[in-house]
């Protein structure tokens, strides 16, 4: 209560800040008068003149002012907008790496010109993050007109970009790229093994554009690159012949998790029989080195005891194909992840593939944090902005409309079952029809929007349905959502990035009927007839009320309402909103308590009654913070196991970069080297220990197997007074010999290049190992809440432990390496070229690969070569059903469309 008088009294916190930034935007507007008369010329040195002041001292924020002032100039002469001063405001929240709250059609992708120019000055690079290939392709050249104009450079990255292209993309001033481009060349960039190779350079700025979508939405599963993996084939059927032992008073299963835990006596069991086969290290199954033990074991339990043929899965052509438990059909090319199909394979004694492994992976948490400052604009991110603060440490600030709004949100409607609601919806729309007013349609699955189309269909309302898979052709449809009479059905509104102007947009409209046409006076009448007709029809859309809204259910997300929502009332136009809900609906029927909803609406209501209550849309907006709260815990979830691996990544990234930048690494394999001695040493001769209990048997195996030396460790210990220290340094002195020796018999360069090779080389192989066990060890550590223990806090005990192994290996691995190296030609070894990785963005929930990358595929496809994209011939008919093509790469046609939505449906 008291708030709510302070609040109306002072303002909020909100509010208060705005105003603090309008005196900002005041001193903007005092450069006007000094920056309009100035030539073109003068305008483009601008940049050079801040560029010399920065040089001279000057921060960012001193030259802000006449910097945005300069940009406003800019895009009045190169696109005809003028920003307007709470655009200003929004790019102020961008510079200090915050986040702009602007409704739709305030002109966000204008704001973010102000921020880019201002941090592109410095030339340390501005990346512009947006949500898909159009509109970062879209964006780059719309806006790109004025960052040329100023002198700057712009680059933009799409899928099917070589290495060069990428590299000169990323070089420029200001880069438009997708969230997965730059996330998976990040990955590919820490694989490569010349520092030249590499396409991005160190991170400075970057503006986030529908933020909301791109580090909530979409972070809730990592970017992963995989590849396959050495042959498993034999551990799989030995451990399968394992399971085959088990009785069930052995296991424990869970039919609804589908998941089976072994018993105490069971685990017992297991122990035996896997000792017996030799698979076992040491006597306990839950030894950190049989990580991946268990692993197979869960598995190949699982296979057996849960799955069942010609119920999940059946044998066709020696092959696994899984069928789809709601539809039955045949997946065929689908296959489960985490070694699951190959245990199956195994139970089945068919052929078993190789299962694709973890070779390096991202979360956008952690991607994101790596830049010194990052900001994002959206038209909703108020009611994330905890999560926001949480994770990212950027502010949330709502930036005030240019123009009042004047849409009109009405309360949801409630109908008792799905074909009320349905009916009722296709009545309301045909009214609205019948008087001209646009009709925007909100579902939330392409199934819904199907669903609806045959209700209108039956209602004779011509209609335009979308369902956020073309993104380019949809953007036109989009634009003229806002004619006279339109209908426009869409699964998705969220980043569209086009906005729906009332009585149609001029310039789509000049784009799709003129494209063929000529430039001169005819070309030119027909632009101006175009303008004439869409003011009309704007007056005349205006009059029926402008875009009319409508929401066939509420969302998970408040947010998600209120982006569908956001698209009337644009720029102050008149508007409307409504939802329509029924007991049927997933948020309901999940979240809604039975009593609540039942007893007002299934006794009391009749068929095709509605009811409205601004009780019940409180209890749905209580349901909707329910699932909000669960989604951000499983994206705080994914964060805090990435971060354990985050910072070990860095170490090895870290180390990557040094070796690659070095022009000599022989100090670290010296220091490799000497480390190893020491710790062969201190095992056979632990300290504190008399010579009679040193292991010298083990001594001088390890010492051959790892040096390929055989000092005459027996003479040494006839010596008095004979320490650990002393052998050290005498194995430390004959290998460093050896290694001289070596590296005097070829030119010192070509011995530099081999120890960098080398060292590399068994980095990344350990590194690729590590992420397999830490995958394994994720997928078991849950079982860990058994015995009272946080599973978060064992994995990072665990993955700590296995780290500090790694490591060791890696010193071993690379001495032994060198040590026992022959040199037959004066040639360095060749670097190995990378493999055609599998990119995956596989978000759980929705089961949509969110990839846009020309190999990404769905989780566990191995993806086929494609042939260079290029239009067919016309005489030459393409024949690609049943081709090993992945589902979701580009069409080897040419369309551009995915293979799935082009010549995969007749697959």
């Amino acid at each position: 209560m008291l708030g709510a008088i302070a609040k109306s009294l002072f303002g909020s916190a909100n509010d208060r800040y705005v105003k603090g930034l309008l005196k900002i935007v005041d001193k903007i507007n005092a450069f006007e008068p000094q920056i309009s008369p100035m030539s073109d010329e003068e305008l483009r040195d601008q940049t050079l003149k801040f560029r010399a002041r920065l040089e001279a001292g000057e921060t960012l924020d001193d030259i802000l002012p006449e910097a945005f002032a300069t940009v406003r100039e800019a895009s009045i002469r190169t696109l005809g907008m003028r920003h307007f001063d709470v655009q200003m405001v929004g790019g102020i929240v961008l510079h200090r790496g915050e986040i702009a709250e602007m409704r739709t059609g305030e002109g966000k992708t204008l704001v973010a010109t102000l921020a880019c120019y201002l941090n592109a000055i410095e030339r340390k690079g501005v990346h512009v993050v947006t949500v898909n290939d159009y509109l970062a392709a879209r964006d780059a050249e719309w806006m790109g007109q004025v960052y040329r104009f100023l002198g700057l450079t712009t680059g933009v990255i799409v899928p099917n970009l070589n290495e060069t292209q990428r590299r000169e993309a990323y070089a420029a001033d200001i880069t438009y790229a997708t969230n997965n481009e730059l996330g998976f060349d990040y990955l590919r960039d820490n694989m490569k093994h010349e520092r030249s190779q590499m396409v991005q350079r160190p991170y400075n700025f970057a503006v986030v554009d529908e933020v909301d979508s791109i580090l909530i939405d979409e972070a809730r599963t990592p970017l992963i690159i995989s590849g396959p993996t050495d042959d498993k084939s034999e551990m799989y059927i030995a451990v399968n012949a394992i399971v085959l032992k088990l009785d069930e008073a052995d296991y424990e299963k869970d039919e609804k998790s589908r998941s089976v835990i072994l018993t105490e006596d069971g685990t017992e069991k297991a122990e035996r029989l896997l000792e017996e086969a030799g698979l076992l290290t040491g006597s306990n199954l839950y030894d950190v080195e049989n990580t991946q033990i268990v692993h197979h074991l869960d598995q190949a339990l699982k296979a057996n005891v849960m799955f069942k043929r010609d119920i999940d899965y059946i044998v066709k052509d020696d092959q696994i194909v899984i069928i789809d438990e709601f539809t039955g059909r045949m997946m065929d090319g689908r296959r489960w992840s985490n070694g699951l199909h190959q245990a199956v394979e195994a139970k089945e004694g068919v052929q078993i593939k190789p299962e694709n492994q973890t070779l390096a992976s991202i979360t956008f948490q952690n991607y994101f944090r790596m830049y010194p400052k990052l900001s994002g604009m959206t038209g909703t991110a108020a009611t994330e902005a905890a999560e926001f603060f949480d994770i990212y440490k950027m502010n949330v600030v709502t930036i005030p409309t240019n123009n009042p709004i004047r849409r009109i949100d009405e309360e949801d409607e409630f109908y008792k079952n799905t074909t009320d609601k349905f009916q009722a919806i296709a009545k309301a729309i045909r009214e609205k029809y019948e008087t001209g007013q646009p009709v925007l349609v909100g579902t939330v699955s392409i199934e819904k929007s199907e669903m609806l189309s045959e209700f209108l269909n039956q209602e004779g309302v011509k209609h335009s349905v979308l369902n956020a898979r073309f993104h380019e052709q949809e953007a036109h449809i989009v634009a003229q959502a806002g004619r006279l009479g339109a209908v426009t059905i869409a699964t998705n509104m969220a980043g569209r990035g086009t906005d729906i102007q009332l009585g149609g947009n001029v310039e789509f409209r000049i784009d799709d009927e003129l494209r063929d046409m000529p430039e001169g006076p005819e070309r030119d009448a027909a632009i101006e007839r175009i303008k004439a007709e869409v003011a009309a029809e704007k007056q005349q859309v205006l009059d029926a009320g402008g875009l009319f809204v409508l929401g066939t259910e509420r969302h998970e997300s408040r947010r998600i309402d209120n982006q569908l929502r956001g698209r009337s009332g644009r720029q102050g136009d008149p508007g409307l909103s409504r939802f329509y809900l029924c007991l049927e609906d997933d948020l309901l029927r999940i979240f809604g308590p039975d009593t609540l909803f039942s007893r007002m609406m299934k006794n009391n209501l009749a068929d095709g009654e509605a009811i409205g209550s601004k009780w019940l849309s409180k209890a749905i907006e209580t349901a909707q913070k329910k699932v909000e709260a669960r989604n951000y815990d499983i994206r705080k979830q994914v964060v805090e196991y990435d971060d354990v691996m985050n910072d070990q990544r860095k170490v090895i990234y870290e180390q990557r970069a040094e070796i690659m930048d070095a022009d000599a690494v022989d100090d670290v394999v010296s220091d490799m080297r000497a480390d190893t001695v020491n710790a062969i040493v201190g095992e056979a001769c632990p300290p504190g220990t008399y010579p009679e209990q040193w292991n010298i048997s083990q001594l001088k195996a390890r010492v051959s197997e790892v040096f390929g030396l055989e000092p005459d460790i027996d003479a040494w210990l006839q010596e008095d007074a004979v320490e650990p220290e002393l052998i050290e340094q005498r194995i430390r002195d004959m290998a460093e010999s050896k290694v001289e020796a070596k590296a005097s018999e070829i030119e010192t360069g070509m011995w530099r290049s081999i120890e960098k090779s080398v060292l590399l080389q068994s980095l990344d192989h350990h590194w690729k190992e590590h992420l397999a066990t830490l995958d394994a060890l994720r997928q078991v550590v849950f079982l860990r809440a058994y015995a009272q223990k946080t599973p978060i806090n064992e994995y990072k005990s665990e993955a700590f432990g296995l780290f500090e192994r790694m490591l060791e290996v890696i010193r071993e691995d690379v001495t032994g390496t060198i040590m026992n190296l022959e040199i037959r030609e004066p040639e360095v070894p060749a670097l190995p070229e990378l493999p055609d990785f599998l990119t995956t963005h596989f978000d759980p929930f929705t089961g949509e690969d969110n990839s846009a990358d020309i190999d990404g595929g769905t989780l566990g496809t191995v993806t086929a070569t494609l042939p260079p994209r290029q239009s067919p011939l016309p005489d030459a008919p393409v024949d690609l059903v049943g081709s090993e093509i992945s589902r979701n790469a580009p069409c080897p046609c040419g369309s551009g469309r995915k293979y799935k939505h082009c010549h995969g449906k007749a697959a």
